[in-house]
């Protein structure tokens, strides 16, 4: 990557994080949402409505009930690196209500881990630096080194097994089926975070 490129991406990243949450912030956000049958994004759809108000729900179930095993704990833990976490997210999304309050779990464990949180539909620029397959698919994490400001590793959409089995389906089905979705959407919860996690792990090694 050429050096002008670089400073732009650093550019946009410093913008975006200046206008960047918390994650207790974005779950007040998201409830006060709920509250005024809102939703964020550009789109105020009664479907991305309904999505926002079920995923809430997603997002309050997994806040109380992700559990960590302790050999992830004590690579959590034992990370010495000071870094910024940004994720883009939005309220309506099905992937990021199951991801989100598992890297907040995560982030929680180590102080040198600094989780923050943007909108995908208020931060275009940032999102297309980080396309999926050319998509603007969330959530997707950056993690940024705080002492040089480089991007040293991204997460998501989904965590790898999830990514197989979309990929899978896809390439089957050529599309991702209603069917499918819900199929994956109990994946989710079987899975209890644990795929997420262990993906997280991976970017602090």
């Amino acid at each position: 990557m050429e050096l002008a490129e670089q400073t732009m991406i650093k550019d946009i990243i410093a913008t975006s994080l200046d206008q960047s949450m918390t994650y207790e912030a974005y779950r007040a956000l998201v409830q006060e949402l709920v509250e005024n049958q809102s939703t964020t994004g550009h789109e105020k759809t009664e479907a991305l409505v309904n999505y926002t108000m079920l995923n809430d729900i997603r997002m309050k179930r997994w806040d109380k009930t992700v559990k960590l095993i302790d050999e992830f704990k004590s690579k959590i833990e034992s990370y010495d690196k000071p870094v910024t976490w940004l994720v883009i997210t939005e309220s309506w999304c099905g992937d990021a209500a199951h991801i989100m309050p598992v890297i907040n779990k995560v982030a929680e464990l180590n102080d040198n881990i600094d989780l923050r949180v943007v909108l995908r539909d208020d931060n275009d620029a940032l999102m297309n630096e980080f396309l999926t397959n050319g998509g603007k698919a969330i959530p997707k994490l950056i993690m940024i080194d705080n002492s040089t400001e480089d991007v040293v590793n991204t997460f998501g959409p989904r965590p790898s097994v999830a990514t197989k089995m979309v990929n899978d389906y896809k390439a089957e089905y050529g599309k991702l089926t209603p069917e499918f979705k819900e199929d994956l959407q109990r994946w989710y919860n079987k899975d209890k975070g644990q795929s997420t996690i262990e993906d997280l792990v991976d970017l602090l090694v």
